[in-house]
Formats: C-alpha cells, structure tokens, sequence
C-alpha cells in the first residue's frame, strides 16, 4: 500500500515537472469556461488583453462569494448528505475521500486542469478538430498567471478558483456510488485519472465556446446538467457495476445511520447551488437575477414532484425523499436556469422530483445495482431531464430566452446527452477495470464488515 501511494504521489509531481516543457503561450477565452452564450458573450466575441479591462467590483465580490458557496456545497453539503446515509461505520470514509479528491484536484487544476478546459487555442466557430475536445496547453502551472489580469471584470484568478471548485465537486459527487466498499487508496486514484481523461475534456466540450464540441452542436448547458451531473452520475453507474454490489444488499435492509446530518447537508448543498447555478453567469445582471429565480423554484418543485409520487406510491412521504426531491429540482434546473422562465422551471422541477423518484425506488431495484447513495439516479437522470427540458422550455412561446426552434434545440440537447453518456460511461469503465487489474479496487470481505473507517483510517467515527 506504502508503495502505491509513493507511486502515485511520484507519477502526480512528475507530471508537474515535465509539464513545464510544453507550456505555450497563452490563447484563452476564459469568459466562455461556464457560459458564454448567456452572459459575456462579448468577451467571446471580441478578446482584448486582459490588463485592459476595468475591474468590476461587484462581480468579483459575487464570483468570490460563489465560489465560497460551491465549496460549502461540496464540504460539508455533500459530503454530510452521503455521510448521514452510509453505515456509522462507514462515516469518515466518506469525508476522508472529499478531502482527499479536494486536495488532488485542485493540485491537477493548477497543472493542467485549467488550461485543458479553457485554452482555446486553434479553436474556430463550426469547425470541429482536435481543439473541439481538449484544451491547449498554454496555460499549465498557471505560468502565465499576474495578479493585474482581468477577464470579465474580475482578476483571472477569482474565475480560476470559480472553476476549480466545480472540477473538485464533480469527481466527489461520484463517490457515492462506491461509497462502503472501493479501497481508499483506487478511489483517489481513480478521482485523479477520472479528473484528467472525463471531467476536464468534457468541460472544454460543453464550455470552451465557439469551435468546442457542444457549442458546434448548439448544446445550452448553462451551470452542468451534462459537464457535472450526467458525467457523474454515469461515471457512479459505471463505478457500482464494475465494483459490484455491498455485502448483503437486497437481502437485509441498509437505512442511513443518521437521517439529521443527512437532512442538514441537503440543507448546505441547496443553499450552495446558488453559487452553483447564479455563479455560472460570470456576472452581475438580470442573467444573474433569473438563475437566481429559477434555482429556488427548481428546487422546490422538485420536492412537489417528489412528494406527490412517493405519497402516492407508498402511501406517504419520507424526509429523505423531501431532501432528494429537493437536489433533483436542482440538478434538473441547472442546464437552464438562464434560459427558461418561471413556469418552465416548476415544469423541470415536477418532472425530475418524479422521475428521479422513479428510477431511485423502481428501476434500481428492477435492475439490482448497487449505487450506493443513488448518483445515477438523482445526478444522472436528473440531470438527462433538465436538459431535454432545457431544450422545450428555452424558447420565448414558453417563457424561455433562446430565439430556436424546439424540434432543432431537443435535437441538439439529445446529440450533448448521448454523447456525454457513451463517451464518460465508456472512459471510466477503462479507468476502472485497469485500476482493479493492478491495485484493485474493492476492500477484501472481512475490511468491508469491519467498515471502512476503521480499516482503512483507523478510526472511528462513533464509539459502536
């Protein structure tokens, strides 16, 4: 185990070393990394240097704020809404493995990460080429960095510490669906790989602007119903599959331990995805005020839709269910914040609390996998809905702000699902099966009934 992680450390600083041979000089249109189209489509449109823009102030404190938002969104929202579901036993494994995908992604962000997603060099509107996929390599290390560069109205490093906790909180969201079972030391390996060949090419697809794969197809994501939540909860899916099911499942039941942190972390992760969805208008204005809007409607929605089908099927509704109604109006939401209106945002929200609620408490079972804490399900499919809902409630007839045609526009959304399904769906299965071939990926039987926290941390969260 020793020799593993000396391994990976060697491998991580390694690539940080050697990279610097490759740093070019920098081409970026980093307006465009969340959402050009809606909010600096002018940046986009006509790059100037960045010393020569003015600083907003008003911005960079909301881009600040935001990204302290989505920080508290990922730690401890997150991680205590999965850490109140699994076994007691299983607690700290849960937070060890946040932490731990924080401090290597961010790292990874800084080497390269950044200037994969951004780095739009040799991109050109309608073109596709190998720049509609990856970023350049001008901006590694941050090399080109200064503190007076300001793209936006912000200085440079705001928006890169913005998208820095996007990449951190996507790979983090995957956790759930091994959570119990996957070695500490595969499932920071994996976070690490998975960063580097999914999150960060699918990034620059969705949000690397004209010449990107998704912009060519004219995919609206505004805040990552694709780049975030279809990439993570079918990166979950391919996860529970290959590592195969928990101990026991289907055969006794597993309630969360502790339904109160459970309840209080969906708390912190809603209030997050403010940050989250208003954040990725990389402004102050009424692109700002409208995800703002939507975000909170989403969401609420989303706990009608819940609510009334879990009533209906079971006979009454769950505090958990309410919870996770809650996060599936805000994944579905979060494709269109910007560009739906009112009425399209409660129809998202009623139709991912319910469908969600479906494929959490029928179709998992139908199919006996065994993703833990339900990413494909509340991520995944939440996140598949808003953006062909996206695609209906975008236009003008129906309260939207997009000038398309429906058929053409659900065209397109479908082309950024499918896409991001196959392509993230087939990369972490390879990513996956050559971890278990040589370190392996599951805890040996006797680890998983001792509980993670105890064998892999030596430590306890409660004394049981």
């Amino acid at each position: 185990m020793k020799k593993t992680l000396f391994a990976i450390f060697a491998l991580c600083f390694g690539l940080c070393f050697s990279g610097m041979a490759f740093a070019e000089p920098v081409s970026l249109d980093v307006s465009s990394a969340v959402n050009i189209e809606a909010s600096v489509a002018a940046l986009a449109a006509e790059p100037v240097e960045p010393a020569a823009e003015v600083l907003d102030t008003g911005t960079t404190a909301w881009m600040m704020t935001s990204a302290a938002l989505v920080v508290m969104m990922c730690i401890p929202g997150l991680a205590m809404f999965y850490a109140g579901m699994v076994n007691a036993k299983n607690v700290l494994s849960v937070f060890s493995q946040f932490f731990a995908t924080a401090g290597v992604v961010c790292v990874l962000w800084v080497v390269f990460g950044y200037s994969i997603a951004t780095d739009t060099t040799g991109m050109e509107k309608g073109v596709f080429n190998l720049h509609s996929f990856f970023g350049g390599t001008g901006a590694l290390f941050l090399a080109h960095l200064k503190p007076d560069n300001i793209v936006g109205g912000m200085p440079e490093s705001v928006l890169i510490t913005f998208l820095m906790t996007f990449a951190i909180i996507t790979p983090a969201i995957v956790a759930g669906g091994f959570a119990e079972r996957m070695k500490f030391v595969s499932a920071v390996l994996f976070m690490a790989l998975w960063f580097t060949f999914v999150y960060a090419p699918v990034s620059h697809m969705v949000w690397g602007g004209d010449g990107s794969l998704m912009a060519n197809w004219g995919v609206l994501d505004f805040a990552g119903g694709t780049a975030v939540h279809i990439n993570s909860g079918i990166a979950a899916l391919a996860a529970c599959l290959v590592i195969g099911k928990r101990k026991g499942y289907l055969q006794h039941p597993m309630p969360p331990h502790n339904l109160t942190i459970c309840l209080i972390g969906a708390g912190f992760v809603w209030i997050g995805w403010f940050g989250f969805n208003v954040g990725s208008a990389v402004a102050v204005n009424g692109t700002t005020g409208m995800a703002l809007l939507n975000t909170q409607i989403g969401a609420c929605a989303g706990v009608l839709g819940w609510m009334i089908v879990e009533w209906l099927r079971n006979g009454r509704p769950s505090a958990l269910g309410l919870a996770s109604g809650a996060l599936a109006g805000l994944v579905g939401i979060t494709p269109g914040c910007a560009y739906v209106g009112p009425i399209g945002a409660i129809m998202i929200g009623l139709a991912s609390g319910a469908i969600c609620f479906f494929f959490v408490s029928v179709v998992k079972r139908r199919f006996g996998y065994d993703d833990t804490l339900d990413v494909f399900g509340l991520h995944g499919v939440g996140g598949m809905v808003g953006a062909i809902l996206t695609g209906i409630f975008c236009v003008p007839a129906l309260g939207g702000t997009e000038d398309v045609q429906i058929a053409t526009q659900i065209i397109a959304q479908f082309k950024g699902v499918i896409f991001t399904i196959v392509y993230c769906f087939v990369i972490s299965w390879i990513l996956l099966k050559l971890i278990d071939k040589t370190i392996g990926l599951r805890v040996d039987a006797e680890t998983e009934t001792v509980g993670l926290d105890q064998s892999e941390h030596s430590e306890k969260a409660y004394n049981l």
